[in-house]
Formats: C-alpha cells, sequence, structure tokens
C-alpha cells in the first residue's frame, strides 16, 4: 500500500500545471483595445460622480430604506399591541354622562338622608330588590320588617303604611339609581375594551370605575346597617347612621364622580390638541413656564382642602350638628362654644380620657360644627387669595385664557357655597336649602378639578402631537430631497 501511494506522489509531480486548467481558459485571448479619448475625458470630468455611486448610498435609496424600516418598525408596534393610542370621543360623552348621573344621585342621596328615608328598607338584596312589594302581602311584609327597627320604635310609632310606602320609594329609587349606574358603567366597559376603542391606561382606569362602582354599594349597605342595631348608637338617642360610615361612603361618590369626570375631560383635550397641532403645542409650551409651578401646586393643595372639607360637612350632616347653633358668625355668645363643651368626657371612652381630643373633634356636635366651619372659612380664603395670586404681573402673563377663566370661576363657585351654607344654617336645615348645598360642594370640587386639569400637562398627549408634527413634516422633507436630488442630476448633465 505505501509502494501505490509513493507512486502517485511520482506522478503527481510529472503532470504540468495546464493538465489541471480547461481548454476554454487555455485558448489565446484577443488584446483589448486602449480606451478612447472621450471615455477618457469623461472619467477625468466625473470623478465625484463615480466616488459617489460606489461608495455612498444615494438619498432615493436611503429615503426608500428609511420609510421601509418605519413602516417595519410601526407594523411590529402594531403586531404588539391591537389598542389604539387615543380614544374614541364617544367614551368621553359616555363617561361625562356617567359623572352627571353620579353627581345627581349624590343630590338624591342628601334627599333621602334628609326625608328619613334610608333606614325604610332593612335588607339587601342587590338582584331581588330590583323591583318593589307587587302586592299587598309584600307591602305588609315589609312594613312589618320596618317595625322592628329602631327608627321606628323611637321615632315614627305612628307612621301607617301610606306613609311608609313614601319613605320605602325614596330609598327604593336611590338603590335602583345605584344599579342603574353600575350597570350602564360595566357593560360598556366590557364593549369598549374588547373592541379596542381605547388605550391600555383608559382600560384599566374604567376597570377600576368599576371596581369602585361595586364596592361604593357594600359602603352604602354597611352605612345602612349601622343605624339598624341599637348597640351602635346611645341609649335614648336618635336612631341615624354611623357618621363615620356616612363620611365613607360621601368620600366613594366623590372619588367616583371626580375620576369620571377626569377620565371624561381627558378624552376631549386630547381630541382638541391633535385637532389644532400647532395650537395645542403653543399651549402645552405655556403651561411648561416656571410661573405656573407655584399656582400648579396650589390648586393641587385647594383640591385636598376642598375635599377635607366635604368630609367634615358629612361628619355634621351624620350628627344632625347643623341643628344647634344656628347663627353665624357667632355660635351662641362667641365665635365658639364654650371649652368645657368642646371638650366634653362624655364622649371619651378610655378613663384616662386619652381620646379626648379626637373623640370630641368626630362625635360632639358643637366641635363637628366649629370645625366645618373652620375648613369653610379656609376653604373660601384660600380661593381668593389663590385669585389674588393668579392676578399678579409674572403669573398673569404666563397664564393661557382658559385657566384664567378657571380660576374666576372657581371664585364664583366657592361664593356661592358660602352663601348656602350660611343660609341653611341660619334657617334651621330646611331641605330644599341642604340638598343645594351638598349639590354646591360637589360642584365646588368640580371646579377645581377642571383647573387642576388644565394646568396639568398630559405626557401621553404631548407625546401625541410632537409625533403628529414630526410625521405631517415628513412630506415636506420628502419633497425638498427630491427637488434637491432634480438639481443635482441636472447640473451633472450640464457639465456632461
Amino acid at each position: 500500500m505505501s509502494l501505490f501511494q509513493l507512486g502517485l506522489r511520482r506522478a503527481a509531480a510529472q503532470l504540468s500545471r495546464s493538465s489541471f486548467t480547461c481548454g476554454q481558459c487555455l485558448r489565446p485571448q484577443t488584446p483589448t483595445a486602449p480606451p478612447s479619448q472621450i471615455l477618457k475625458l469623461v472619467a477625468a470630468r466625473a470623478p465625484a460622480v463615480r466616488s459617489y455611486a460606489t461608495e455612498t448610498e444615494s438619498p432615493i435609496a436611503s429615503l426608500s430604506r428609511n420609510i421601509q424600516n418605519e413602516s417595519t418598525s410601526k407594523q411590529k408596534s402594531e403586531k404588539k399591541s391591537s389598542f389604539p393610542d387615543t380614544n374614541a370621543k364617544s367614551v368621553g360623552y359616555w363617561l361625562l354622562g356617567s359623572a352627571a348621573s353620579v353627581f345627581g344621585i349624590v343630590v338624591f342621596g342628601g334627599l333621602t338622608r334628609l326625608t328619613e328615608s334610608g333606614l325604610s328598607i332593612t335588607e339587601w338584596r342587590p338582584v331581588t330588590g330590583s323591583l318593589p312589594p307587587m302586592s299587598p302581602e309584600d307591602w305588609d311584609s315589609e312594613f312589618e320588617k320596618y317595625r322592628a327597627s329602631p327608627e321606628y320604635k323611637l321615632i315614627n310609632p305612628h307612621m301607617d303604611l301610606d306613609e311608609f310606602k313614601k319613605i320605602y320609594f325614596m330609598e327604593w329609587t336611590h338603590r335602583l339609581w345605584g344599579r342603574f349606574i353600575g350597570l350602564s358603567f360595566v357593560i360598556p366597559t366590557i364593549y369598549f375594551i374588547a373592541r379596542r376603542r381605547v388605550t391600555p391606561r383608559m382600560a384599566a382606569t374604567l376597570v377600576g370605575i368599576s371596581a369602585l362602582i361595586g364596592f361604593q354599594g357594600f359602603i352604602g349597605w354597611w352605612m345602612v346597617k349601622s343605624g339598624l342595631k341599637d348597640d351602635l348608637f346611645a341609649p335614648g338617642s336618635h336612631p341615624r347612621v354611623s357618621q363615620y360610615r356616612l363620611a365613607a361612603h360621601l368620600a366613594a361618590a366623590f372619588a367616583c364622580y371626580s375620576w369620571m369626570l377626569l377620565a371624561g375631560l381627558s378624552v376631549f383635550r386630547t381630541h382638541r390638541a391633535l385637532h389644532d397641532l400647532e395650537a395645542a403645542a403653543k399651549h402645552f409650551a405655556a403651561l411648561k413656564s416656571p410661573a405656573l409651578n407655584f399656582l400648579r401646586r396650589s390648586v393641587l393643595g385647594l383640591t385636598a382642602l376642598i375635599f377635607t372639607t366635604v368630609l367634615s360637612g358629612a361628619l355634621v350632616a351624620g350628627l344632625d350638628a347643623g341643628l344647634i347653633y344656628n347663627e353665624f358668625p357667632k355660635m351662641g355668645t362667641g365665635y365658639m362654644p364654650p371649652k368645657s363643651e368642646l371638650l366634653d368626657k362624655f364622649y371619651s371612652r378610655k378613663e384616662d380620657c386619652s381620646d379626648l381630643w379626637w373623640r370630641n373633634m368626630l362625635e360632639n356636635p358643637s366641635f363637628v360644627q366649629l370645625d366645618h366651619r373652620i375648613l369653610a372659612m379656609t376653604t373660601f380664603t384660600a380661593v381668593l387669595a389663590l385669585f389674588a395670586y393668579s392676578r399678579t404681573g409674572r403669573v398673569k402673563a404666563a397664564m393661557p385664557p382658559n385657566v384664567r377663566k378657571g380660576v374666576m370661576g372657581l371664585v364664583h363657585l366657592v361664593s356661592l357655597q358660602v352663601a348656602l351654607g350660611i343660609t341653611t344654617l341660619i334657617y334651621i336645615v330646611p331641605i330644599h336649602l341642604a340638598a343645594t348645598h351638598q349639590a354646591g360642594a360637589l360642584a365646588l370640587l368640580s371646579g377645581v378639578l377642571v383647573l387642576g386639569q388644565r394646568l396639568r400637562i398630559p405626557k401621553n398627549t404631548v407625546a401625541l402631537v410632537q409625533r403628529q408634527l414630526k410625521n405631517s413634516a415628513q412630506p415636506l422633507k420628502t419633497q425638498a430631497l427630491s427637488q434637491k436630488i432634480q438639481e443635482v442630476a441636472k447640473n451633472a448633465a450640464t457639465k456632461a
């Protein structure tokens, strides 16, 4: 075997190089003619054209490649998320309509409390309770349940069936309205999310509001339940719901209304900005002025102050504290009740009286009314101070027109609310004035929320406006580039 391999090596060494070359390559080639003078002239006059064509990508090719990359990235982003960048206008109308419905049920809930109708239904039946009693036997059964409640025994022992039907229908309407709000919000929420009519952020907002509505129904029954047991209030006292639970119920309703209102306004604000891009860009640039930073923080603090004043009003309503000291600005002989009345040991539940202060602040009707007066006048003064600050030279020059109108509207609302509060107190809480005062509180909160929304810089909307401006400028850049390419080609042809 080794001898065979050695023979192959010797034979390969003796073979010539031509043995491994094809015949066509061994044929003699005709000599090429030298380049003509015309070609030499063109080559000498256009070296830049050759280097541009060989080394640099042409503008048209670069533009087409950029457009293709943008379309590819856009398709990838669309595949990644099927939710739109903006919410449909119908979502905004629906949110504002839901907020108006919540506004109405808050006022009607105040009427239900003022007419002492809230404890007429002693059971919580979310589904079967949607229908009122349909037969005399059903009415007798409901009336018998009410007779067993502390309110009937201590306040309404002489009430007959016809009078009971009046307060029953008040509470039944209030609960039915709450069910309607829940269904009219949850069902469209599912539809808008399933049909991809909202952005991912708005979808999360709608789910949160839906959960809050359901929780609000639970708080409502938890509040009513507190007025159906004797052990939750002092023996012999007026049967009423817990003022803490009433404040929680009202706070949840105000939070739900505020959430709906702000979400609806944000939808229309985005659509207005996209309708006029240049005006929106100027408006957002004006809002970024450092002169408005303190005003923006002040409106945020004022919102918290108004909400706290509303909660103190709920404590006044829960304790019927508006039925005492029906004069203003004094409370009796002075501007505040005596110290012994404000810090009454009757409300303390500990032997060392360590809870004397906060128990009186939240459970003593005299102290609770004083708290509400102080908070109300503080809110009124803060709004006037905000108005005066907004009229200073630097802030006034930086404020957009809609912000200036919002501040003025807030002054009108707080003035009306203070007048309603004083009138309600002086006339010993008539039903129509008390309900109007509660509506005024919600209107005042709406005013400060709208003002804060106008001062806020929505980052998502600003990004959308900038993107639309960039996309609208792209065709102009393309046209300018094509004109430049035509000029370069024309100059090259002229030189040639």
